[in-house]
């Protein structure tokens, strides 16, 4: 099981439009404005100022999403900024799936915890169970490691 990553963004929620230059960044490892733009584009049905890019890019930096990265352009004497994911993919569903259990946690009432639960078929109630036992067996490692 892997713990929550040390960087974590300072806002989590994205609008429909991060979320997709963050995709694409994370698909490609990174990528610069002019990358970004042109992969939009390349839907025939897409409209998007390449300053817009900059904008939603900017907005992602500032809620910790990402960083920008400066590399000069040999020969031309001009800076690059590339764009970089400070997170995974795969860390990006940890933090969410974390929050979303953090606030379906904090309803507080055991009541209505244990009517969701008794909603669920057998499959999930399986999964359940397989997650408790997995969380047992880590306290119990945890446990024998002090």
């Amino acid at each position: 099981m892997s713990p929550l990553p040390r960087h974590r963004p300072h806002q989590l929620s994205l609008g429909p439009l991060e979320a997709e230059i963050l995709a694409i960044i994370w698909a490609k490892g990174g990528a610069t404005v002019k990358e970004i733009h042109d992969h939009i584009l390349a839907d025939p049905d897409r409209d998007l100022a390449q300053a817009s890019v900059t904008t939603v890019l900017q907005r992602l930096a500032k809620k910790g999403w990402l960083r920008r990265v400066t590399h000069e352009k040999s020969g031309l004497r001009r800076r690059v900024y590339q764009w970089q994911p400070t997170v995974s993919q795969r860390e990006a569903k940890l933090l969410t799936a974390h929050q979303q259990l953090q606030n379906f946690l904090a309803i507080g009432s055991p009541d209505i915890v244990a009517a969701f639960a008794d909603s669920l078929d057998t499959a999930e109630l399986d999964q359940l169970d397989a997650i408790a036992e997995r969380l047992r067996a880590l306290r119990n490692n945890r446990q024998e490691d002090a």
